[in-house]
């Protein structure tokens, strides 16, 4: 399973009705995060979980979520988090 795919299927977790995941790897060629082999990634999520909470929850739900390609597969990660009412 590709890491894209992993994180997709972390992220089911969440019951998201959209999933927008991004590899901005090839952006950061050189820096050295991406030495260590840990991927740049953009996500744009949207799931009821979201509803309601502030945006540093959120961001939260998503990190437990991957908490362990946290570690090593994914070095950064920009994310977008909406409640359906938002998006």
């Amino acid at each position: 399973m590709s890491r894209i795919d992993r994180i997709r299927s972390l992220l089911d977790a969440l019951e998201p009705s959209v999933v927008e995941l991004t590899d901005d790897s090839h952006l950061h060629v050189g820096h050295a995060g991406a030495a260590s082999g840990g991927g740049h990634y953009s996500l744009r999520i949207v799931s009821p979980r979201f509803e309601g909470q502030r945006l540093v929850m959120r961001h939260r739900l998503v990190y437990d979520a991957l908490h362990e390609m946290m570690k090593s597969e994914i070095h950064a990660l920009t994310i977008t988090a909406l409640a359906p009412s938002e998006a």
